[in-house]
């Protein structure tokens, strides 16, 4: 089984998408995970990792969130 984080930056109003990146991953993984959780961040971070690998980063991907379910599953 899976852990997901996702951290968020509080202060850049990301709260909605990290929302909406862990309902996605409800609906899609909802069986195979043993948690997702939400993480408070700052400095305009938007990490989602499985595991405590990164599987997406702001910094470096656009968000897709059916490849972040992906990602997750191939995890």
């Amino acid at each position: 089984m899976t852990e997901v984080e996702i951290e968020y930056c509080v202060p850049c109003g990301f709260r909605d998408r990290a929302l909406d990146v862990q309902q996605a991953i409800l609906t899609g993984l909802e069986t195979e995970l043993d948690s997702v959780s939400l993480v408070m961040g700052d400095h305009g971070i938007f990490q989602v990792r499985a595991d405590g690998n990164v599987v997406y980063d702001k910094e470096e991907n656009g968000l897709d969130v059916d490849d972040i379910v992906r990602e997750i599953r191939a995890q």
